[in-house]
């Protein structure tokens, strides 16, 4: 049960981040708001995950790249804000959200695709 809610936390969280991205890209007022209820999704993501820690030790770098992936994801929304550039944010997103998912995939908890 707890891997599913942790699923659809990071997939609802990725949604929020490319919504709230393209409504700050726009000017829209309303794009705070989204931002608020993303860093609503971050915890709900870093909660789910704590939850389904058996083993320390095999998740400690899957843990680490997953916050850093939430981090890469917040500082691209921020510097958008601020009509800075994220060419190196977008690059860190993409190549942490690919390890972690390699990561999670096959770490016993996985599906198992890369084994």
């Amino acid at each position: 049960m707890t891997t599913h809610l942790h699923i659809t936390a990071w997939v609802i969280g990725i949604i929020l981040f490319f919504v709230t991205y393209s409504m700050y890209k726009s000017g829209n007022p309303k794009a705070k708001m989204l931002h608020m209820i993303t860093r609503l999704f971050y915890l709900l993501i870093i909660l789910t995950g704590g939850m389904l820690i058996t083993d320390f030790g095999a998740y400690a770098v899957k843990m680490i790249v997953g916050i850093i992936v939430i981090a890469a994801m917040e500082m691209v929304l921020v510097r958008t804000k601020k009509r800075k550039t994220t060419s190196a944010m977008w690059i860190l997103f993409a190549v942490a959200l690919v390890f972690v998912v390699y990561l999670g995939l096959s770490l016993p908890q996985g599906l198992y695709l890369f084994k």
